[in-house]
């Protein structure tokens, strides 16, 4: 069927950075902006066309300080198991759209849940895409949730949503990438 793109939960190096990612979009809070916008440090938005429809000059604000929008399909199904045609309406014509709205189309993709099959990374391969991400660490009201161990290590892909309680996520993820003695580092910028 082709080549598929690289799937990864870690980005292997050993520069001391992790990697703050944002999904969905649903939750547009102002103060979001001027919490990334303030603290100057790089994001990657996985950004769902459905939740951000009503609102796209939002993310065109998050871009502006900084932030790289990337994909996370049109309207946020189970990817796993669905037909070729399915995945590659969500993947391609996400990708396809964002890159409408901003004049950048994604190079990096995320699917819902994080679950995929192998039909899902043939498909962000052949929609133009280099990779798709899992991750390491969630952040939730607050609370960052680690799947190994206590602290964030080196390379690792912390994700958070747009949620009611982003500012007490984004400050706890920072404060987990700082007390790791680790600095926030653009996703992009490690994805040959």
């Amino acid at each position: 069927m082709g080549p598929a793109a690289a799937w990864l939960t870690h980005i292997p190096t050993s520069q001391k950075v992790a990697f703050l990612t944002i999904d969905d979009g649903w939750v547009k809070q102002p103060e979001a902006i001027q919490l990334v916008q303030a603290a100057h440090v790089p994001v990657t938005l996985f950004l769902t066309i459905d939740a951000i429809r009503n609102n796209p000059g939002y993310f065109k604000r998050l871009e502006a300080g900084g932030a790289v929008i990337e994909a996370h399909t049109l309207t946020h199904p189970e990817l796993k198991g669905k037909p070729l045609a399915f995945q590659q309406h969500e993947i391609c014509g996400s990708a396809d759209q964002l890159g409408a709205l901003y004049g950048r189309r994604p190079v990096l993709f995320r699917p819902p849940f994080g679950d995929k099959d192998l039909t899902t990374l043939l498909v962000t391969h052949q929609c133009g895409m280099k990779a798709a991400f899992f991750w390491k660490e969630t952040v939730d009201k607050g609370v960052v949730h680690f799947q190994e161990g206590h602290t964030v290590q080196p390379g690792d892909i912390i994700l958070m949503h747009f949620r009611p309680a982003f500012a007490a996520d984004f400050l706890a993820a920072l404060q987990a990438i700082h007390d790791a003695g680790l600095t926030p580092a653009l996703l992009e910028n490690y994805i040959p």
